[in-house]
């Protein structure tokens, strides 16, 4: 109930919501079975059932309960959820009854539901594709490649594994490729310690995973992904030689956060059957895909591409060629903007706090030390871009946590990041050296130019055809950023603010 997840029939049955499950006519299965329950000389109703409650079941409720409220401490489903089944064991059936209507009332009308609503059909909308009829054929996906054995390559091929799909991981060396495949075989090792995955599970997966050394070993993939370094000449380079050892017919997909799809597919002889799937980190276990349509890539390349995302158990939305396509290039203006409020007066950890009071999991800091400092160093050095704060940082050897420090201290043994008095002096130095001067920013204007700059972002974004749909975002944002569900996305919440509001604050 807590998680929302459908049942399937069998599992239906083993819990005792339906009495059968037939493979047979449905028509005359279910005649037979009205007349055997007719024929019992017994009404069944759900008030007249026997609880048969053991001992302990109770103290197991309010465990699951405690558990499921620690997770979502702000969905208010899951409150009323416990109240609900806790009643079970202390009310009558009419009284239960009365309490869950009185529930599911303020439930339907509460801000938080009807965000989550939206959220859910707008989740539905993103298969509807303009310009994709929904009779266009489909490829057969029976082996896939994914190039790159690093932590994102080591996800995607995850995926295909999960999915019962046969994978090759490739590398250009032994070594690579072993740390690769070392990877993938400790996950699933990790998840079955934790309980989340059965040992027989875990050596089917494993045994849908080879890994081969060269591009070569593409040659019998009907889908290839590409997880190298984000470096346009390097995928140019492989996609050159991908399309002269893919077999006729093969999707070949690039998995880049920022570069143009269009360039990459130029490298080829075949630009029809190249676009970008582009994963999000752990590729294993986030839901979103970006699916990146380039100009040249066919229609049935991206119905099959949608096709597989969903068969990968993501959520795959079609976007358009540009810088960052969607998430990425409103998460710029977000990270832009962060740095402005701490070389203004914000120090790391409110600005952290300011963001994750509005609903995100972690601020913007806290996801900076997670990901690694050097990863958007790297990026900004290419384009030619600088960020005082964050070049102050990585030049200091602050990469984040896997050095130890970045906006933060990880001292060994500790949960989490701590505030760091050598990041704040040299906020103050920073500030000094660029002549502002440093002054408290509530939380209420930290959230605003963290957030409104991303909306209108967005809005550019529709307006140049990138995204079909403000839903389109919101489900962008939603599955991949960490985005409160219950707050809808952020062009709904736009709306819900105001425009011209939004508009009269930037």
């Amino acid at each position: 109930m807590a998680d929302g997840v459908p049942a399937s029939a069998a599992q239906a049955l083993a819990l005792g919501i339906v009495d059968d499950v037939t493979a047979d006519d449905l028509l005359a299965a279910a005649r037979a079975k009205a007349l055997e329950l007719a024929g019992s000389g017994t009404r069944r109703q759900a008030r007249d059932l026997d609880r048969q409650l053991q001992p302990g079941d109770r103290e197991a409720f309010e465990q699951a309960a405690a558990e499921a409220l620690k997770r979502n401490p702000d969905l208010p489903n899951i409150a009323a959820l416990a109240e609900v089944v806790r009643a079970t064991f202390t009310e009558t059936f009419e009284a239960g009854l009365a309490l869950e209507r009185a529930r599911f009332i303020a439930l339907v009308a509460d801000d938080r539901s009807k965000a989550l609503r939206y959220a859910f059909f707008a989740e539905r909308e993103t298969a509807r594709v303009p310009g994709l009829a929904k009779d266009t054929a489909r490829r057969q996906i029976h082996r896939a490649a994914v190039i790159g054995a690093g932590t994102m390559g080591a996800g995607i091929a995850m995926c295909f594994a999960n999915a019962g799909i046969p994978v090759t991981v490739i590398e250009t060396g032994d070594e690579l490729l072993a740390r690769g495949l070392d990877r993938i075989a400790g996950t699933y090792a990790a998840s079955v310690k934790r309980g989340s995955l059965s040992a027989e599970d875990e050596a089917r997966r494993l045994s849908l995973v080879a890994g081969q050394v060269g591009l070569e070993a593409a040659a019998d993939a009907d889908v290839v992904v590409e997880a190298a370094f984000e470096d346009m000449d390097l995928k140019r380079q492989i996609f050159g030689t991908l399309d002269r050892v893919a077999k006729p017919g093969a999707i070949l997909a690039t998995n880049t956060s920022y570069l143009d799809v269009d360039q990459i597919a130029a490298s080829t002889g075949r630009p029809g059957d190249v676009l970008g799937l582009h994963f999000f980190s752990p590729a294993n276990v986030m839901r979103l895909l970006e699916v990146v349509r380039g100009k040249a890539t066919a229609p049935d390349v991206l119905a099959t591409a949608l096709d597989l995302g969903k068969r990968l158990g993501k959520v795959p939305v079609v976007v358009g060629v540009c810088r960052g396509f969607v998430g990425n290039r409103m998460l710029a203006r977000r990270t832009r903007e962060a740095e402005r409020l701490l070389i203004e007066g914000a120090l790391p950890h409110e600005v952290d706090a300011a963001l994750t009071g509005f609903g995100f999991r972690m601020g913007p800091f806290a996801v900076s030390d997670l990901a690694g400092l050097d990863i958007a160093w790297r990026n900004r050095k290419s384009l030619g871009q600088t960020a005082p704060v964050a070049d102050a940082l990585c030049e200091a050897g602050r990469l984040g946590q896997k050095a130890g420090r970045g906006y933060y201290l990880y001292p060994e043994g500790a949960r989490g990041g701590v505030r760091d008095p050598e990041v704040e002096a040299l906020l103050q130095q920073v500030s000094a050296r660029l002549g502002v001067t440093r002054r408290p920013i509530p939380a209420e204007e930290i959230v605003e130019r963290l957030v409104y700059p991303m909306v209108n972002e967005g809005a550019r974004i529709l307006e140049e055809g990138i995204a079909a749909r403000p839903g389109d975002i919101d489900v962008i944002w939603i599955n991949g950023y960490g985005w409160p569900a219950w707050r809808g996305g952020p062009m709904r919440y736009a709306d819900q603010v105001g425009l011209k509001t939004v508009a009269a604050r930037l």
